[in-house]
């Protein structure tokens, strides 16, 4: 069984060429993770490097914490949490959506307070496919909360935040991550050759873009826009 929803998607255009595409990714890769169109191929942050460090050397093992249990196709993450928010609040807003068998609030191991994300495991996928719709950005203590599928145990190649990895994030953090639900790939420009195999990084193809200079200056007799061509790459992620 294929970990849900980590499959390409546009707005307003099936295409894949459509500028405003977005995708999602089915596996993670620290650098590309770091980058809004996957086209990084340098690490450009010191978390991005400390999570291809633990990628490389197999340093993280997505089953090795006791605290994780039950079924991950039925689990989902809940981020952005008020810190006052307690395990019963959460359960009785999550329970809203269908029957929740097993929730988990996590806390810091000193001082015990709420780190601000949990996870929820609900009785049927059905149930949890219904929180993922309708939960992601309500209100639950005054925060607007962001919902997604646990990828812990889904997607290959996954690294945690707290190692540099991760998914989404925010702007003051300093710390984005791409390919998730709340901060999606998307496509810089459009599309000018497609399909060119890829060895030794995680993806399906490559598509080129062409990107033009600014131009000449305007006392220049030549138009502006009619510089020499340069050429970017973009990885692309997801169910072709």
């Amino acid at each position: 069984m294929s970990a849900p929803g980590f499959e390409k998607m546009s707005r307003g255009s099936s295409s894949s060429n459509s500028i405003n595409s977005v995708f999602y990714a089915d596996t993670y890769h620290p650098i590309q993770a770091g980058s809004i169109d996957g086209t990084d191929v340098l690490p450009h942050d010191n978390g991005v490097y400390r999570a291809l460090l633990c990628s490389n050397a197999s340093l993280y093992d997505p089953f090795g914490d006791p605290k994780v249990i039950g079924d991950p196709y039925c689990t989902l993450f809940v981020g952005r949490l008020s810190h006052l928010t307690t395990e019963d609040t959460l359960r009785k807003a999550m329970s809203e959506y269908g029957r929740v068998k097993n929730l988990r609030l996590v806390r810091h191991i000193v001082t015990g307070a709420s780190r601000g994300y949990g996870f929820v495991e609900f009785e049927t996928e059905k149930e949890m496919r219904r929180a993922y719709k309708d939960a992601h950005h309500t209100f639950i203590d005054d925060s607007e909360i962001i919902v997604d599928y646990n990828r812990q145990h889904l997607m290959p190649g996954w690294i945690p935040r707290r190692l540099g990895g991760g998914l989404g994030g925010k702007k003051e953090s300093g710390q984005l991550r791409f390919g998730g639900r709340e901060r999606p790939f998307r496509a810089p420009l459009l599309a000018r050759k497609v399909r060119i195999s890829l060895k030794g990084i995680r993806g399906h193809f490559l598509l080129y873009f062409e990107v033009h200079s600014p131009g000449l200056a305007q006392t220049s007799s030549k138009k502006p826009g009619t510089g020499p061509t340069h050429y970017c790459s973009w990885l692309v992620f997801g169910r072709s």
